[in-house]
């Protein structure tokens, strides 16, 4: 939800905001009636408003088997998430999941919320599954079998070094990356990505979302379960809880600076990867998610918000970032800006600061060495809105509607 705050100091994001409204409400038109795609679609948009939305534009049979790869490693996910299942369970049901999607009367009951819901009902998944064509069935199930081997794996073990981090990394969001590869190869759509590139680039996105996530997962019950590795932490603290205390602040930071550094040493294979896409509904699918995860890099960075809660980009910027990303020259001009916002948050005086500067240049060179900056508008960094006045007219307009609204609502009641 939106507040009229939010709009008023960011008029300009209120158009691309009731654009994407408008554009979900045609969407759901052409989601198939069927009992089960009903059921994937809107568990999908209960996950995640933004994944939805780029999966939705894609071509309907592209758009179908990303929906169920989504769906089926999100269900699987949330058997690795939920902390109250005894190991000897969890384990031989990651390893065996990939084998349940052809199951249509199979469902498991853990988790919380849409994650229970998703798993107590996922026969509706499966049932779709195995609508789709052969070609994208085989990615799904290699992709689930070898996702759950490695979830698995990290259930008995510890993330203790960076190339742990990676690794898991690589289970959990990597492995995401190279089936969205395949299954675009497999349309045809596509030419197949190097392995490194789509593990690479996805790795930024599981990076991001660990980093943000901090707060949540450390406060999770009944059993906290983090993945930022020790080799990272136990440079500034002796407990990675200990990070969340206020004694802590500027320790907690400076490992936090560290931990953006190191996510940001994949923005290189992301804009290699987007840049080598051919079709235009695919490069906004990735592009849309790269640009949001150096934002959210960009403001987790230096901010010790991130152990008091969760830090992400704004809905009316975001919406801006789905409405108006478009070209490679959009998605340079927006790493181009983010990383703007990071140079400026950077302190000398943090230990990785060398570093950071340095990884933050090699973003702004590729920028500019693209030659197209100066073919699109910034609107990330933009300067304080002028409140112009018919956007003032129109959101005057919109208040007093609501207001009439609640009032009417008053009165009936």
């Amino acid at each position: 939800m939106v507040s009229l705050g939010e709009i008023l100091k960011h008029p300009d994001e209120l158009y691309p905001l009731l654009k994407l409204k408008m554009m979900a409400r045609n969407v759901e038109k052409q989601i198939p009636r069927q009992p089960h795609w009903r059921f994937c679609y809107s568990m999908l948009r209960k996950f995640s408003k933004t994944f939805a939305f780029v999966i939705e534009q894609l071509p309907t049979e592209l758009r179908d088997a990303v929906c169920i790869l989504y769906l089926v490693l999100r269900a699987l996910d949330t058997v690795e998430d939920d902390t109250s299942i005894p190991t000897d369970v969890k384990v031989p049901l990651l390893q065996a999941f990939h084998q349940h999607v052809f199951d249509k009367a199979w469902h498991f009951s853990c988790g919380t919320k849409e994650g229970k819901v998703l798993t107590d009902q996922f026969h509706h998944v499966s049932m779709a599954f195995l609508e789709l064509g052969k070609r994208y069935q085989e990615v799904l199930e290699d992709i689930t079998k070898r996702m759950g081997a490695g979830m698995a794996k990290f259930i008995c073990k510890e993330v203790e070094t960076v190339d742990d981090y990676n690794e898991y990394c690589h289970y959990v969001s990597g492995l995401v990356g190279l089936g969205l590869s395949k299954l675009f190869h497999a349309s045809g759509a596509e030419d197949l990505a190097p392995d490194s590139l789509s593990n690479s680039m996805a790795l930024i996105l599981q990076k991001q979302d660990i980093i943000k996530d901090y707060y949540e997962d450390i406060n999770e019950t009944p059993k906290s379960r983090m993945f930022w590795p020790r080799q990272i932490w136990s440079k500034y603290v002796n407990k990675l809880e200990d990070l969340k205390y206020e004694e802590n602040s500027v320790k907690a930071v400076q490992c936090l600076n560290e931990m953006v550094t190191n996510a940001l040493t994949h923005v290189e294979d992301s804009l290699t990867y987007v840049s080598t896409l051919k079709d235009p509904a695919i490069f906004r699918f990735w592009a849309i998610f790269q640009i949001m995860a150096i934002g959210n890099l960009a403001l987790c960075y230096n901010n010790i918000e991130v152990f008091r809660g969760v830090v992400k980009i704004r809905p009316g910027l975001a919406a801006k970032v789905r409405d108006r990303t478009r070209t490679m020259a959009d998605v340079y001009g927006a790493f181009y800006d983010f990383s703007c916002m990071l140079k400026s948050k950077v302190d000398k005086n943090d230990p990785n600061a060398t570093k950071t500067l340095s990884i933050i240049e090699g973003i702004q060179k590729a920028g500019r060495d693209s030659g197209l900056l100066n073919k699109r508008k910034s609107y990330i960094l933009a300067t304080e809105p002028r409140y112009r006045s018919v956007l003032v007219t129109v959101l005057l307009i919109i208040l007093a509607i609501i207001v009439a609204q609640l009032s009417a609502s008053r009165s009936s009641n």
